[in-house]
């Protein structure tokens, strides 16, 4: 069954997409929820109006992604944790504490839209991280985890 997603759904697609996906998924979870309609072709054709006339925006947004990226690439990330003798942290370093020190530096990310390479981080180092900031903008960027 196709669709037209409302909100980006991270397994599916980004908002206003096109997807193909079963009809009981779709039927049953998506649109009783709200984040996704029936792609019929008069919804089709009001999709595609839609698009057109918020292509000049969508086109400001890639360049502020764009800009966003660029900034996220020359930022040096320090992360304080507690750490304990054997230079293990107490807990681990998740996309909540990145996304806090980024809003420390002027950089606003949500946390959802970071992915750490390292599946956890509980050791003092330097660890690569990466934020999709618009659907065909990513920036990879390294932070640095310091002891307390």
């Amino acid at each position: 069954m196709k669709i037209i997603l409302k909100q980006d759904i991270q397994s599916l697609g980004f908002a206003n997409d096109v997807v193909e996906v079963k009809n009981g998924y779709a039927r049953n979870y998506l649109i009783p929820q709200g984040l996704a309609v029936a792609a019929t072709s008069s919804a089709l054709k009001v999709h595609q109006e839609n698009m057109r006339q918020q292509a000049h925006k969508a086109e400001k947004m890639l360049d502020e992604a764009k800009s966003l990226a660029e900034r996220i690439g020359g930022v040096k990330i320090k992360i304080g944790a507690k750490v304990g003798e054997s230079g293990k942290i107490f807990g681990s370093i998740n996309t909540v504490m990145i996304a806090e020190a980024l809003a420390g530096e002027g950089i606003t990310v949500e946390r959802r839209r970071l992915k750490l390479a390292d599946e956890s981080i509980r050791e003092v180092g330097t660890y690569k991280a990466s934020a999709l900031l618009h659907k065909e903008v990513s920036a990879d960027f390294e932070f640095e985890v310091v002891a307390e």
